[in-house]
């Protein structure tokens, strides 16, 4: 499926954004937050989720220090939170409320915002993300248990995944697809290469959102009520099912949905199951 809506520029915050818009006539918006502490950008979230576009403006952006958009500090969590309103209030107004999506780190920086500004939501969508930065203990684990999958990997390339010591954009190039194999049920090595190879990465993003450990919103979850939709894949490694559990425990309005036979990149192994799954949760609310 081809991209819809044109990429433009925006200013906000001192910093320059990428972003891309798509169903500019529907009344209802969802903002798309990427993953990737410096990996990557908005198109992969935009593309699995574009087809909601028939009901709803879409918009997606590069966060700060990812894809194209400004490398501008500081590179906090509370101020991706910042940068996230700032656009609400540019596309949306000051008082209207929002869909949000956030998947992986855009999960983390979804709940930051639902902290800081739940009454500018309408709803909450949340893939394969985590309450705290405690869940790299769990991935870890996991990944020495699964270790065969990966056998250009090595525990020192996952330690520094979660560090602040990568050396340059090639090492977190290389370490990244060497752990690609962890990230999707049925692998395909071609696409994992022409995938690493035209991404945008940047170590310097990487480190400074590594650097300080202070993702833990746990005390806080509590206090979300908007109607939540944590889910993630069965087989989610880095991002595990446990951790999409403890979300829905802990917001009292939120539900957790396994994706069968999926894993990190749920949404696009099973992108039509995915999307069908949000325009009902969309439809039916806060859960029961």
């Amino acid at each position: 499926m081809n991209l819809l809506g044109q990429e433009d520029f925006i200013t906000l915050n001192n910093c320059r954004f990428r972003y891309r818009i798509a169903g500019e006539d529907n009344s209802e918006t969802i903002f798309l937050l990427h993953g990737g502490r410096g990996i990557g950008d908005h198109i992969g979230e935009f593309t699995a989720y574009q087809a909601l576009s028939d009901q709803y403006r879409v918009i997606a952006y590069d966060q700060r220090g990812c894809g194209r958009s400004d490398i501008a500090y500081p590179l906090t969590f509370s101020q991706y939170a910042d940068d996230l309103d700032a656009f609400r209030r540019h596309f949306c107004g000051d008082d209207d409320k929002i869909i949000l999506q956030g998947g992986s780190f855009g999960g983390m920086i979804a709940l930051t915002y639902a902290v800081s500004y739940q009454q500018h939501l309408s709803h909450l969508i949340l893939r394969g993300t985590a309450p705290s930065h405690h869940h790299e203990a769990e991935a870890i684990k996991i990944f020495k248990d699964q270790i065969a999958k990966v056998p250009s990997a090595s525990p020192a390339m996952i330690d520094k995944l979660f560090s602040d010591q990568i050396i340059d954009d090639t090492e977190l190039r290389l370490i990244w697809l060497a752990l690609q194999p962890l990230y999707f049920e049925n692998f395909d090595p071609d696409a994992a290469l022409e995938r690493t190879r035209t991404m945008h990465l940047h170590a310097e993003t990487h480190n400074a959102l590594f650097k300080i450990k202070e993702h833990d919103l746990r005390d806080d979850l509590p206090n979300i009520t908007v109607p939540t939709l944590a889910f993630c894949g069965a087989n989610d490694w880095i991002c595990p099912p446990s951790q999409t559990d403890l979300i829905a425990d802990l917001c009292p309005n939120a539900e957790s949905w396994h994706v069968p036979d999926a894993n990190h990149s749920c949404h696009q192994e099973k992108n039509a199951l995915v999307v069908e799954h949000i325009r009902n949760f969309l439809k039916r609310g806060a859960p029961c």
